[in-house]
């Protein structure tokens, strides 16, 4: 049995649910003639690529997961290139399609609806724009089968003959981390989809992001750049990699909002999509997010040594019990067209006054 060979189920608490599997791979599922469940991992292998060990390549874009169970899991013949099954020192070549097929136990994977309240921020026949709370997983997937954003749209749109609940992830064409608040647009027919797919894919549209960081910016305003890729030595983070020898290209812009005491609340807009983007650009210039634990923002890194000063600070981390990061939308930049004719050239009116009321909170340390 291949689950006793190579076991990649995770734990849904340590899983940011954002671009957390890498830009190139892709993870689906299909039945095998005897009604086993499959779930591919797939990856497409840069045009730069080097050569490398496809052990040692799966290994660092796969989580909790050793070299050992990957050689073990091509030697039963379970991981493939370009649909041919390979040896675990075969090497991976540019442009190659590597695919690892996993078994997994029978699970029920009908979307159920659930009763379960949105913040809706705008919604019309096309579109509908939802502020996404901390702790809500976007999709169903890892573990968590109920209770997320999916489930709940389901449940919005139960009476939408045109709402595609066949779709795994209907209405989605982007997503952010589980323990990141914001905006997200969901699409509500399939022309709709298709457009803004398609805009997300080719980057025409920018996302903007509010986060609160440790200590005083560098400057009003830069750039930060920088390949992004697995931590080597812990592959739940990403890691800037300078040289280049690693990962992919990131640039984040940075536009610093307010500084307040020794934090500083900053905008950021994404020029790529990198896994960690913004969390893992922040770490790598001295100014995690603040109570980002996952980059080393939930110790008290600026500040005095006093006991009241340390406490007040833990009582911000009670107050903001997760990374200091939400998913904001600029109406200049998120223009977004949803039909060949149609075109939303700035956001509403509702929609700008959330985003000043979470300045204003997290200016405030209010929730």
């Amino acid at each position: 049995m291949l689950e006793e060979i190579i076991d990649l189920t995770e734990d849904p608490d340590e899983i940011d649910f954002i671009d957390d599997e890498p830009d190139d791979a892709s993870v689906s599922t299909e039945m095998d003639e005897e009604g086993r469940l499959y779930e591919q991992y797939r990856f497409v292998a840069d045009a730069g690529q080097t050569l490398l060990r496809i052990d040692k390549f799966l290994v660092c874009r796969i989580t909790k997961v050793s070299r050992s169970r990957i050689q073990d899991a091509a030697d039963a013949g379970y991981v493939l290139v370009n649909d041919v099954p390979v040896k675990s020192n075969y090497r991976v070549k540019p442009n190659d399609i590597v695919t690892l097929m996993v078994t997994r136990p029978p699970v029920d994977t009908e979307l159920i609806p659930e009763d379960i309240p949105l913040d809706i921020l705008y919604e019309d026949a096309d579109v509908l724009v939802v502020n996404k709370p901390a702790g809500m997983v976007v999709h169903p997937g890892h573990g968590n089968f109920n209770g997320t954003l999916v489930n709940a749209l389901a449940w919005h749109f139960k009476d939408n003959p045109e709402f595609p609940t066949d779709d795994p992830r209907p209405g989605l064409v982007h997503r952010i981390d589980k323990n990141t608040s914001g905006l997200l647009v969901v699409a509500k027919n399939p022309e709709a989809k298709a457009h803004l797919g398609w805009q997300f894919f080719h980057k025409t549209t920018h996302r903007l992001y509010t986060a609160m960081v440790w200590g005083t910016m560098p400057a009003e305003s830069g750039t930060i750049t920088g390949n992004i890729g697995r931590n080597p030595k812990d592959r739940l983070q990403m890691s800037v990699f300078e040289d280049g020898s690693d990962g992919k290209p990131a640039v984040t812009h940075y536009r610093v909002l307010d500084n307040i005491g020794y934090v500083s609340l900053v905008e950021c807009r994404l020029e790529t999509g990198r896994t960690h983007q913004i969390r893992a650009h922040m770490k790598h210039i001295g100014h995690p997010i603040f109570n980002d634990y996952r980059y080393g923002g939930n110790e008290i890194l600026k500040g005095t040594t006093f006991t009241k000063y340390k406490q007040f600070v833990k009582n911000c981390f009670d107050i903001c019990p997760r990374q200091a990061l939400h998913a904001s939308q600029n109406r200049r930049r998120n223009a977004f067209r949803v039909s060949a004719t149609r075109r939303y050239d700035r956001i509403d009116r509702k929609m700008e006054r959330l985003c000043g009321l979470q300045r204003y909170r997290m200016n405030h340390g209010i929730t």
